[in-house]
């Protein structure tokens, strides 16, 4: 347990759920438990009604006060006293000026040091951060207050100052997900590997935060701060690095964040294609680049007749194209460009022109699908003056292997057959009416057909064993003779104690939280301690129940039988008091159906009820069938998920003749789950056939 002093007196620190949660290492939904539990939970201090914020102070009383194992981290304190500076549109504003402060603490120790002991701090620092960091766009230097500042410097003097402002870019980052367009770091990783290994210069256009640019000083400088193959004696410095992004903020903290690690760097806001900062005179050996998509208003009016344009006017819906052209302008001949493009933009009509140029000028060498709907990485190389172009592109599907692009671009490189997921494609091939450059125009289905013996085989065996599992049913002639017997309702067996009736607390079972379970009489007690409902215990749920999952009778009659019947739910929540436990033997029904439930470690789920039979007078199939007819021909209680199976009829027979109908309606159940069954496999058998067919993997026998 972390027990550092508390904070200097100033903005007091706040902290949301998601917050709670980490510092206490629980899940969400203890916190949103201790809220409901805990009478003395500190009460929010701010935020909205969905996103609460609490005093970090009060929290971490609250959390020694009850015993609750909790660590707030030197990084942490600092985070929370950022963010309560400032509301959320200034965020990115208050890290960016920390930032500027860590450059000046890094690069001028001494006179930090002299300048914390003084009693102007606030008066003098900030044209002692504007001398020091110079090469900074002015708005940089700070003007959060000196306790909030002291607390960066010392968590910088422990961590270092890099590592410092990276931890503040990557909680900046996480509370403003849904603003930030960031590049996945495996495809950053991928995309500096293939452009920038042999680079000394590199360009990102539409930097953003910098990612892109921090991949690629890794990839050039290598292990020993050289430079890679092309002069690995130079010094890093000679690594240069060069970005624009149209969002200052964003560009100042790609700025502080490549600054800070010591490059060479120059980062420029503005609009890159309205506002180039870096003359095309002056080529760079890579690019870099994940632009902004499916933007209308990206000037083109404004550029009509631009020199960029070498292959093309972009139309106005096609401003990717625009960007894939600025930055082939700005490599040298011969480098590479690596830029992140829709998947519709392989395709769409009004691009194709400009497709088909650069596949004559040879500029377009590669088109990789890195995830279903995209992006799709495009690889472009600016032709050498005089030089013949190639007569193929290749084209892949990363599928579920990223790193499957680079062994598929180096196989290309070296004249060799690409591996699985990927294939050359002769460009006069590409060149029709349509020009479409899509992987999956190109590429057979991505499906494995050795499976169709096995899914044939499948088919066969549930297809038998659904004929096989009929039931023996005799039909009766002038009416139903013998079934003169007294009926009762539900709710007349439950109260002569032949069954128990449970309903679930639960309403729903929203993302992230635990739903609300008041305790009441009728519920079975689940309790657990919360905050160790990070696993939490399986919920059956309505979907669960149809599919005969948590061990409910169905396929087979029994638990564990082929199909999805057996199966284990598929949610989980943190233990509670007052959850309905399931036991083996209890009948759960729905709005729909009913089944007996065979295992136990389950709790009752929204909309479910619960019926515990006497099993000395009871069958519980027997009453699980007529539940199930009541549930097919009745409504549902307006405003409720519950059928009302109070009112179900059941006859009144002795125990060995409800066992003999129980048995019957288990089998017909196990019918209804045997032909989902079927029909699941038939259409899995269909599916590899004519993949497999129309693929090329397989042919008509004879």
């Amino acid at each position: 347990m972390d027990h550092e002093a508390p904070v200097e007196a100033g903005v007091e620190a706040t902290v949301n759920a998601g917050d709670i949660a980490r510092l206490a290492d629980v899940g969400r939904a203890a916190v949103s438990n201790w809220r409901r539990r805990y009478d003395d939970f500190p009460q929010p201090v701010g935020g909205t009604a969905s996103s609460p914020l609490f005093s970090l102070p009060e929290v971490e009383a609250w959390l020694r006060r009850n015993g609750k194992s909790f660590e707030v981290s030197q990084g942490d304190r600092v985070w929370q006293r950022l963010r309560a500076s400032a509301d959320d549109l200034r965020l990115g504003e208050v890290i960016r000026e920390a930032g500027a402060f860590l450059l000046y603490v890094q690069r001028d120790p001494g006179g930090w040091k002299r300048l914390a002991r003084s009693a102007d701090l606030a008066v003098r620092l900030p044209r002692a951060v504007a001398e020091a960091t110079g090469d900074l766009f002015p708005g940089d230097t700070p003007s959060a207050e000196p306790g909030l500042l002291r607390l960066v410097a010392a968590m910088a003097e422990r961590h270092g100052a890099a590592a410092t402002f990276e931890f503040l870019c990557e909680r900046y980052a996480e509370a403003h997900s849904r603003r930030l367009a960031l590049t996945r770091p495996d495809v950053a990783a991928l995309m500096t590997r293939l452009a920038c290994a042999e680079a000394r210069t590199v360009l990102d256009p539409a930097c953003g935060m910098g990612t892109l640019l921090l991949g690629a000083a890794e990839v050039m400088t290598g292990p020993a701060g050289a430079v890679g193959s092309t002069g690995a004696g130079d010094a890093a410095d000679a690594v240069r690095l060069l970005g624009q992004d149209a969002n200052e903020t964003a560009a100042a903290l790609a700025a502080l964040r490549l600054l800070l690690r010591g490059r060479d760097a120059r980062i420029v806001p503005g609009d890159a294609l309205r506002n180039d900062a870096f003359p095309p005179e002056r080529p760079v050996d890579a690019v870099v680049c994940d632009p902004p998509f499916n933007e209308r208003a990206w000037g083109h009016e404004d550029l009509v007749g631009d020199p960029r344009w070498q292959h093309g006017m972009p139309p106005r819906g096609e401003s990717e194209l625009a960007w894939v052209q600025h930055c082939l302008a700005h490599v040298r001949p011969g480098g590479l460009v690596a830029i992140l493009m829709p998947a519709a933009a392989a395709s769409r009509r009004p691009g194709r022109r400009i497709r088909a140029n650069l596949l004559r000028a040879g500029a377009l060498r590669a088109v990789f699908t890195l995830a279903a709907g995209g992006p799709d990485l495009w690889l472009l190389r600016r032709p050498e003056p005089g030089e013949r172009g190639p007569a193929t592109i290749v084209v892949g599907d990363a599928g579920d292997d990223p790193e499957s692009v680079e062994r598929c671009w180096r196989a290309h490189l070296a004249e060799a057959e690409p591996p699985r997921g990927g294939r050359v494609v002769r460009i006069i091939d590409i060149l029709d009416d349509e020009v479409d450059v899509s992987p999956a125009r190109h590429l057979s289905p991505r499906v494995d057909t050795r499976g169709f013996p096995a899914a044939r085989e499948r088919f066969r065996e549930v297809s038998a064993a659904l004929a096989d599992g009929l039931p023996d049913l005799e039909v009766l002639t002038g009416g139903g003779a013998g079934w003169d017997v007294s009926w009762s309702t539900v709710a007349e067996m439950a109260r002569a104690g032949l069954v128990t009736i449970r309903h679930s607390p639960l309403r729903a079972l929203p993302d992230g939280e635990t739903p609300e379970t008041p305790e009441t009489p009728e519920t079975i007690d689940a309790s657990g301690d919360a905050e160790n409902g990070e696993d939490g215990v399986p919920v059956l749920t309505a979907d669960d129940l149809a599919a005969g999952a948590a061990g409910a009778t169905g396929a087979a009659g029994a638990a564990g039988a082929p199909g999805t019947t057996g199966a284990a739910p598929a949610r989980r929540i943190a233990p509670a008091p007052g959850l309905v436990a399931v036991r083996p033997g209890d009948v759960v029904a729905s709005a729909v159906t009913a089944r007996v439930v065979t295992t136990d470690g389950a709790v009752l789920g929204p909309h479910l009820s619960l019926f515990r039979v006497d099993p000395g007078k009871v069958d519980p199939e027997f009453l699980a069938g007529f539940l199930r007819y009541a549930a097919g021909g009745g409504r549902p209680h307006p405003g409720s998920g519950r059928v009302e199976a109070r009112r179900a009829r059941v006859p009144q027979l002795p125990l060995t003749a409800q066992r003999a109908y129980g048995a019957a309606f288990r089998r017909l159940l196990a019918l209804e789950d045997g032909l989902r069954e079927v029909a699941a496999a038939g259409e899995a058998l269909a599916r590899l056939g004519v993949e497999g067919l129309v693929g090329g993997r397989l042919r008509p026998r004879g």
